[in-house]
């Protein structure tokens, strides 16, 4: 079907898309926001924010992985917009509870800061996924690369203004209160957001399993098809995670006085918000979404490689090729819109919730990996074995995995 200007930019600013698009934009503040306050923040309670620092995010990240399946399983089992509400409402809260770490007296505050993160990781997993699956669901075919595009090209912007926010609000735990008050305050828009149209088709259809978590292990094309949806993540959180996240201590070996990782975190997002606007046009121009992520990963490699091996000599230069890689692994939401494409309504929500909180969730996997090789090579030769084996996997996925370009989504398991 041919749309005029008109109704595509009515599909394309639709209240899901909004909605959606502020929600991830909340959850991406809130995620990375441990990330950004993580030296000041631990410092201030006395906590080394090397070690202890890396178990907390470890805690965050395994939160996500665990969530990650709950809100995908009830993604399906009772509807998108279950997920919606739930998600934001538990990250919100414990993310204004870790404003309140000061004035805790706890003399463990490594537990209660890991414990708070676990909590707000198991929140945070929910929202992309359900957004991106109610957005895909609700757009036309023709228009739903575009849509979730926007959905995250906008909402990667929430790691720019957490790192605006914490330079700006003077202190790390406003930044924590402002973080959990905008999740609140989302809540009061998506009363209006009505439930997708696929999933209302099969809701009542007692016959047809729901949210069922183990079928993507019980059938080997399924099971190949989601193993490779997750390796088509990898470089992203291998660039987000490792070399913008743990920015200081590539520094040294570099030859740079002091890197921040807050900065080197923002000026990814930056490249990350652009990259994931241009992609959902790149897919659509391609008519492929294989050719645009493909590109892009290759895009991402020549930046790894540049960054690595003396293209970084000031602090300005790393974070510019921070920002590379933040462009070239702006694929994020074209690689969540083909785990929403490969698998049916029925089990869409936990594949596109579980996705992308697999990647996250591996990170911890990256990083011990990271650490145990830094140990006897150094920190640029263990970046580079771990990057050359999250791009090794994710360049096969993306070549292997199934095209997706203009699927009909009404279809079921």
């Amino acid at each position: 079907m041919q749309y005029t200007s008109r109704q595509k930019l009515k599909f394309l600013l639709s209240l899901p898309v909004i909605v959606a698009a502020l929600g991830y934009f909340v959850d991406i503040y809130d995620l990375l926001l441990f990330g950004i306050v993580r030296i000041p923040s631990l410092k201030e309670l006395n906590i080394n924010a090397d070690t202890m620092g890396t178990i907390i995010i470890n805690f965050q990240m395994t939160g996500l992985l665990i969530g990650g399946v709950l809100w995908g399983i009830l993604g399906d089992k009772k509807g998108r917009l279950s997920v919606l509400f739930g998600s934001i409402l538990v990250y919100s809260l414990a993310n204004i509870a870790c404003g309140f770490l000061p004035q805790m007296n706890f003399a463990d505050k490594v537990t209660i800061y890991a414990a708070l993160r676990f909590i707000a990781g198991i929140g945070l997993a929910g929202e992309l996924g359900a957004g991106i699956t109610l957005v895909s669901e609700s757009l036309p075919k023709e228009l739903r690369a575009i849509g979730t595009s926007i959905v995250a090209g906008f909402g990667l912007l929430g790691a720019v203004v957490a790192q605006l926010t914490v330079e700006l609000a003077g202190h790390w735990t406003w930044a924590y209160f402002i973080g959990g008050g905008l999740g609140l305050a989302l809540l009061l828009l998506r009363i209006g957001v009505l439930e997708s149209g696929l999933y209302k088709h099969i809701e009542m259809q007692t016959a047809i399993s729901k949210g069922n978590f183990l079928s993507f292990f019980t059938d080997f094309e399924r099971f190949k098809k989601y193993i490779k949806c997750i390796a088509i993540g990898l470089p992203t959180w291998f660039c987000a995670g490792i070399l913008a996240m743990m920015g200081n201590q590539f520094a040294p070996a570099l030859g740079i006085e002091s890197i921040q990782p807050g900065k080197a975190i923002m000026w990814a997002y930056v490249g990350i918000s652009i990259g994931d606007f241009a992609s959902g046009f790149i897919s659509h121009a391609l008519h492929s979404r294989k050719k645009a992520i493909f590109y892009m990963m290759l895009f991402t490699l020549v930046g790894v490689a540049l960054m690595l091996f003396g293209g970084a000599k000031t602090e300005n230069m790393y974070y510019f090729f921070c920002g590379w890689l933040g462009l070239g692994t702006g694929y994020w939401a074209m690689f969540v819109t083909v785990a929403a494409e490969q698998f049916g309504t029925n089990v869409r929500s936990t594949a596109t919730t579980t996705v992308p909180n697999v990647v996250r969730g591996l990170v911890p996997v990256m990083l011990m990996g990271f650490d145990f090789f830094k140990a006897g090579n150094g920190v640029i030769v263990s970046a580079v074995i771990i990057g050359i084996i999250v791009f090794i996997l994710g360049i096969y996925s993306t070549l292997t995995v199934e095209e997706t370009h203009n699927r009909d989504l009404d279809f079921t398991e």
